[in-house]
Parts: structure tokens; sequence; C-alpha cells
């Protein structure tokens, strides 16, 4: 039915098309000419009132055609939504009485820590936070060579001023 009705709708479309440009403009146009001379079957203006009549025919045949197409393509249509004819997403089942679920939330593993951002490039990384230093130690003489020598421990020669 849908494509009887389409091709009566592009049909009249093309016949009101090729009749508002036969209609006779001002500046001639596709116009049938003018004058309305002696043997002719109608003159001018029986020839525009003609014209003028197919138009408004064509034009209501057009609209009521074009409603048509609407009406059969509203019954023909689902009303499920187009996400749902594609595997969309889906209505979560209700619940008891008229409220929907609401969505838990869990946090994100980490969540509650601080986040540091990111240094930019070139830029000092910040110092680590000050730790409990342990307790102070005695620094530790290396052991003397096993040769029995005694060497002198090295140290570092002083700044210049």
């Amino acid at each position: 039915m849908q494509n009887v009705v389409l091709t009566i709708h592009l049909i009249l479309a093309v016949l009101l098309t090729g009749v508002v440009l036969l209609q006779r403009s001002e500046g001639g146009g596709l116009g049938m000419g003018g004058g309305g001379g002696t043997g002719g079957v109608m003159t001018g203006r029986q020839a525009a009132n003609a014209l003028t009549r197919l138009t408004w025919i064509f034009g209501i045949a057009l609209f009521c055609t074009s409603i048509a197409l609407t009406v059969i393509a509203a019954r023909e249509s689902s009303t499920g939504s187009v996400l749902d004819r594609f595997g969309g997403a889906t209505a979560p089942a209700p619940t008891s009485g008229n409220l929907p679920q609401l969505p838990t939330y869990a946090p994100p593993p980490g969540a509650g820590q601080p986040v540091t951002p990111p240094a930019p490039e070139g830029a000092v990384a910040p110092a680590a936070p000050a730790v409990d230093a342990p307790a102070a130690v005695e620094p530790v003489a290396p052991p003397a060579p096993a040769d029995g020598s005694a060497t002198a421990p090295a140290v570092p020669p002083a700044p210049a001023n």
C-alpha cells in the first residue's frame, strides 16, 4: 500500500512542477504564449484558468498523499525506541512501587588516598615528605687491608677560598 501511495505522490509532484512551469509569468518564462487569437480552442484567459485549477487540484492531491504516507508510516512503526532496534540501552526492570531502583556506588580501588598531579616537563620533582630518621649510627671504619699495611683514610681536599 505504501509503495502505491508513494508512486502516486511522486507522479503528482512531477505533474505539479510541470503545470507551474507552463503557467504564464510576467516575464514570459515557459508560459503558453500570449494573446488568444481567433481559431484557438481556448483563449489566453481560459488557458490560465485551466492551469490554475490544475495547479490547485495537483497541490491538494499532493498534500493528501503526504498525509496518507505519514499515517501509513505511523501505523507500521513500533512503539519502541530507535536504540532498541540496534541493541542499545535497555530499560531496567521496575522495582517495587513506581520508583526506579537507584544505582549503587562502589569507590574504585585506592580511593581516598591523596593524588599528586604529574610534574610538568623540566620541573624539579618535589622533595619527599620528612620521615622519622632512625637512631644515629656511628660511622664504621673501613676494614684494614689484609697485607697488614696501615693506610690513612682518604680525605677529600679542602675547598679553596
